[in-house]
């Protein structure tokens, strides 16, 4: 017993002796050998040129402006022991002293602040004091500078919008990433800037490329002596949009003065403008926004820094009526049979008027001029026979109350109400006079532009398209997708009749403007409320005596030409009164632009006369 103790001891020694031998005459050595190839080898990465975005005639909306960025060695600094802080030291002040010379627009204080913010004694890297310097203005300096080795210039990219504020809400910029953004990605990290807003950061991940890199061979003194490998970066990778720049400006002319948004769209998901107005300047942010200008931006009642294409959400108002008239006839609903508008309609015993928009009535009211007057009553009466939760479930699968799936970040869903809905927001029950308001767009009802546009697209064509800005992806074409949504066609083809008369007809409600194009267009006018009015009030005030901020929204959707649509355009203004008459002119100019640039055929190109609208008052006008 005592000789087996002695022999498992023996042998468990051996076995530990051994084990040890192997540590470090074997696993040491793989060890040593990658610590001793770590300090013969360096590794620098390149960083890949971002990828440019143009419109779809090719004239740019993102680029890269060309320059150099100021870097200088570490351990420039001294701990003070009486500020107990470091500070730089007679070098460091030297040489920021130099670059402020050949640069004078530079504060030195900021220069040496930065510095010293990231000098550090773990930090052997060379310190960014200036970020860009455009080539024209470092070649006169270049020489000077270049020959201090405590000083790099390294060639460098600056993001630039040449267009502006013209298309800011669809291409977005770029800013300084920040710590959060650097962890998430080793592109990201090295480049040290990231898509913030819109396309930018959408495509991020496509427009920043991927990092190259070189491993070199570096003597004891860290002297590069030979190059063992090269990879270069995966760059230049462009976005080419649907989007044309010459409509983009033309809209925002049209929108001098007012507030609001246009959206235009092919019947395919095809983009070719959406303005979001009023807009700011991305160049501003490229490099870090000023607090003046960020207060200036975030302080405006109209609201520019919000990208009101997808994320402004308004109550669709009387633009909502042939979805609801479609709904009604898929739940089973009579929509064939009229309804009599003596100007408003009441709910059993209560004396609360649910009023038409006209308080004279329309008399006896079919499906096509409910639509071409937008009487309120004939969607009163139908929706109480429908129920909102059928109302509901067909306007979602026409493309109100979900993401309408664009290739924009931010985008909000909008809202389509049903009870369900409102029991999971506010734990109460649904009241019917609640689906009377729904009918007509009002109440919990809210939608984007955008979806509206998708939800117009629809109605011409019975195809759901996914809305996309960006046509071609490093150059690979962009798949169009559609859904679809079985409807009744002879109820539908009268809908459309109806949007034919709002554009066309004696008593159409966008006629005056409408009507007198060099194609043919149907629309729907649509009025979204602001604020609720008294039931003690027999007649409305007009809009324009509203304080501005108290004026209704003012919508116009349509689409062209009418026999055969090829593109959807959709306004709203805001605070604009009613839809015919504010939101009318500037969709009638959009459609004169785009025939007179062709989009309609050559029988048209170059022969429209285009009016200037930039002189019209603010928020001015009438008619439902």
């Amino acid at each position: 017993m005592r000789f087996s103790i002695i022999l498992i001891i023996f042998v468990l020694f051996w076995l530990m002796l051994i084990s040890r031998i192997y540590q470090i005459s074997i696993k040491s050595n793989y060890y040593y050998e990658n610590l001793a190839q770590m300090n013969i080898e360096r590794k620098y990465f390149i960083k890949p040129v971002r990828g440019e975005i143009l419109d779809r005639h090719g004239k740019l909306l993102a680029v890269n402006d060309i320059g150099f960025s100021i870097k200088i060695a570490p351990h420039l600094t001294k701990y003070d022991k009486i500020l107990k802080k470091r500070v730089a030291d007679t070098k460091l002040i030297k040489l920021i002293a130099g670059i402020v010379k050949e640069f004078p627009d530079l504060n030195q204080t900021k220069l040496i602040t930065k510095y010293v913010k990231k000098d550090s004694s773990y930090n052997h890297r060379y310190i960014p004091v200036v970020d860009f310097i455009g080539y024209d203005g470092m070649i006169g300096a270049y020489p000077k500078l270049s020959i201090n080795k405590s000083l790099k210039i390294e060639s460098e990219t600056k993001r630039m919008y040449p267009a502006g504020s013209l298309a800011t809400h669809i291409v977005g910029y770029v800013g300084r990433s920040n710590l959060k953004e650097n962890e998430k990605d080793p592109v990201v990290e090295k480049v040290g800037v990231i898509g913030k807003t819109g396309l930018e950061r959408e495509y991020n991940n496509v427009l920043q490329g991927e990092l190259g890199y070189r491993l070199v061979k570096v003597s004891a003194r860290n002297k590069e002596v030979a190059e063992l490998e090269k990879v270069d970066p995966k760059d230049d990778q462009n976005l080419v949009l649907n989007i044309d720049l010459g409509l983009q400006k033309r809209i925002n002319e049209l929108f001098v003065g007012q507030a609001g948004v246009a959206v235009v769209m092919g019947i395919d998901g095809d983009i070719i403008a959406g303005v979001s107005y009023p807009s700011y300047d991305p160049n501003l942010f490229v490099g870090g926004i000023s607090t003046k200008d960020w207060k200036a931006l975030i302080t405006n009642l109209d609201h520019p820094f919000t990208n009101k294409i997808v994320g402004g959400a308004y109550p669709p108002g009387s633009t909502i009526k042939m979805g609801m008239a479609l709904a009604f006839s898929k739940a089973g609903t009579a929509v064939e049979s009229t309804e009599y508008c003596k100007g408003y309609i009441t709910l059993g015993k209560s004396k609360h008027k649910f009023r038409c928009w006209s308080r004279y009535g329309h008399g006896q009211v079919g499906l096509r001029k409910a639509i071409r007057e937008s009487c309120d009553v004939y969607f009163y009466n139908k929706a109480l026979d429908t129920g909102i939760n059928s109302m509901a479930k067909s306007l979602r699968k026409m493309g109100l109350g979900v993401k309408t799936g664009v290739d924009l970040p931010r985008e909000r869903t909008g809202i389509v109400p049903d009870k369900p809905w409102k029991r999971k927001r506010f734990k109460q029950g649904w009241y019917r006079g609640e689906t009377v308001i729904s009918s007509i767009g009002q109440g919990y009802n809210l939608a984007t532009p955008l979806q509206v546009a998708q939800y117009t697209a629809f109605l011409a064509t019975e195809r759901l398209p996914t809305p996309h800005f960006v046509d071609v992806i490093a150059g690979r074409k962009v798949e169009k997708k559609y859904e679809t949504f079985e409807v009744n066609k002879q109820h539908l083809n009268t809908i459309r009749l109806g949007m034919y008369d709002v554009c066309n007809s004696q008593r159409g409600t966008a006629r005056r403007t409408m009507s007198k194009l060099p194609i043919i267009v149907a629309g729907k006018t649509g009025t979204s409320q602001v604020v609720s009015i008294p039931q003690g009030e027999k007649k409305r005030m007009l809009e324009s005596q509203l304080d501005y901020y108290s004026r209704s929204h003012a919508w116009l959707t349509t689409y062209a030409p009418y026999e055969n649509p090829k593109y959807v355009v959709t306004v709203l203004v805001e605070h604009g009164g009613h839809g015919g008459s504010t939101a009318g002119p500037i969709a009638a100019e959009i459609y004169k632009w785009m025939a007179n640039e062709g989009y309609f055929g050559d029988d048209f190109k170059g022969k429209i006369k285009l009016k200037d609208l930039t002189k019209k008052k603010k928020g001015d006008g009438h008619g439902h």
